[in-house]
């Protein structure tokens, strides 16, 4: 059964950090490429960043750029997203993806909260 877990979401202070994990089973993990996605409330969903199978990683967002980094592990089939200086607009449900088969395949989301 293909399956992604996420963890490490929470409740943080504006300029903290939050290392997300997603840990993948059920398919050849350093086969694939990665995906963060994040939705805020009323919000869609939309791509946070991406890293290929041999691990060079883009930002896609521009608002995220600088602070938030995408790597990954496939000894631990597991992909990460380091975030630092966190800001209240950061605050979503993440969501880590993968396309397996020609279907999309997604985690149940960590929440991320940002306030002070």
């Amino acid at each position: 059964q293909v399956q992604l877990v996420e963890s490490g979401g929470g409740l943080v202070q504006p300029g903290g950090s939050l290392r997300l994990s997603c840990t993948a089973s059920g398919f050849t993990f350093s086969n694939y490429v990665m995906n963060w996605y994040r939705q805020a409330p009323g919000k869609e969903r939309e791509l946070v960043a991406s890293i290929t199978r041999g691990g060079l990683s883009a930002t896609t967002l521009d608002s995220v750029k600088g602070r938030f980094t995408i790597s990954r592990d496939n000894a631990k089939n597991t992909v990460y997203l380091q975030m630092n200086i966190l800001k209240p607009e950061d605050t979503a449900v993440y969501y880590c993806n993968t396309r397996y088969a020609g279907a999309n395949i997604w985690g149940q989301g960590t929440q991320v909260t940002v306030s002070s």
